[in-house]
């Protein structure tokens, strides 16, 4: 651009030829017929300025003809061009900053310490669009460990309480039975009749040993797992769609086939999160548990529900075992191989059943298949 003044060619040599062939015509011109000549000087005018210039012969006489240089004009514009985009990219970078890198840093130390244990770490408050949501969701996932936590000391606290009074209870009928045991040993009772009514003693206190240790397992095996549902509605479509947008590309890199039934869209009632949650199990079991060669989700509407089923092939569970499958911390023969704590399922009855509905399994030649039963709104 800073060489364009120097470029011979031009507009201004057109209207020079034709400056040209006027003078050598009429002897006089008229400069408002040629836009980008600005002056024509002959004789000892014709080297008295420094504008661009050409100079042209005519009948003889030379003539120095000026013309208009847009060059530095463009020069110009396109200077403040790039001194605009300039101080838009400060402008930007220093937005970035201010919303984006300094709020993370602030942030940066709080999932160690969260990780430590430390729950009263400070987490500050942001206003900013990108991390305003974020604070808010690690406030929120700290408040659940800190509630998870003191439930927990609190189960912990009332079933020691309790292991600790049925074990004194448990004193009581265990040295009745001790002191019988050894008078019938000792021979001290003669009588047949005393000593049926010993033996009756022994096996009253026996039974009520037997319902403490009932009540011990019972405590034991009490829910350990607090799960919270919120009814509501949602498409079905909806939820496949996340199923399948989560797992087929994992399934194609895999090389396992994946297939979806045609299905009618309908509104479900339950807790869309929770029923996505126990899809996921039943996907991740599939997966797991399956010979890798294809997982199927079935569809079918029976007296007001849904039914989602979830099918793989190479099933080597037994029959015998279907019962147990959907207890806590269950694993089936064919699990000696594979990572898992043997909760899916047991995750999935519970979650179903809060949401008033139902899930049961069966084997199918050499699939295994597990059904969701939905309830329709």
């Amino acid at each position: 651009m800073i060489r364009t003044k120097d470029v011979t060619g031009g507009i201004h040599r057109v209207e020079a030829k034709r400056l040209a062939d006027e003078i050598a015509e009429t002897g006089s011109y008229d400069l408002t017929k040629y836009p980008h000549i600005t002056g024509v000087f002959s004789d000892d005018d014709i080297y008295s300025s420094n504008e661009p210039y050409v100079i042209i012969e005519i009948n003889g006489t030379l003539y120095r003809v000026e013309y208009k240089a847009n060059g530095d004009n463009n020069i110009v514009v396109v200077n403040c061009a790039f001194g605009a985009i300039f101080l838009l990219m400060i402008v930007l970078l220093l937005y970035i900053r201010q919303h984006i890198i300094v709020p993370f840093g602030r942030l940066n130390t709080v999932p160690q310490e969260l990780a430590r244990g430390n729950l009263s770490v400070e987490i500050p408050e942001e206003k900013s669009r990108f991390f305003g949501k974020f604070t808010w969701g690690v406030n929120l996932l700290r408040e659940k460990i800190e509630d998870d936590r003191q439930r927990e000391l609190s189960t912990q606290r009332e079933k020691k309480l309790l292991l600790l009074s049925l074990s004194h209870d448990i004193k009581t009928p265990l040295s009745a039975i001790k002191l019988n045991a050894k008078a019938l040993e000792k021979g001290i009772y003669k009588d047949t009749e005393k000593q049926r009514e010993v033996a009756q003693n022994i096996n009253k206190r026996a039974d009520e040993i037997e319902q403490f240790v009932s009540e011990i397992t019972k405590a034991a095996s009490k829910d350990f797992m607090t799960f919270e549902v919120t009814q509501g509605e949602v498409f079905l479509s909806q939820v496949i769609t996340k199923i399948s947008a989560r797992y087929v590309p994992q399934l194609e890199t895999c090389g396992t086939e994946f297939s979806v039934q045609k299905f009618n869209d309908c509104i479900l009632f339950c807790d869309p999160d929770r029923l996505g949650e126990c899809l996921q199990n039943l996907m991740e079991n599939a997966i797991k548990y399956g010979d890798g060669k294809r997982i199927e989700i079935g569809f079918d509407r029976m007296d007001g529900c849904q039914l989602i089923t979830v099918c793989n092939t190479g099933c080597t569970l037994e029959e015998k075992e279907l019962p147990q499958i959907f207890e806590s911390f269950h694993r089936g023969n064919n699990a000696n191989k594979v990572q898992g704590n043997g909760l899916g399922l047991f995750i999935c009855k519970r979650l179903m059943s809060l949401m008033g509905g139902e899930v049961y399994a069966e084997i199918q030649g050499d699939r295994f298949c597990v059904t969701l039963i939905v309830r329709l709104a």
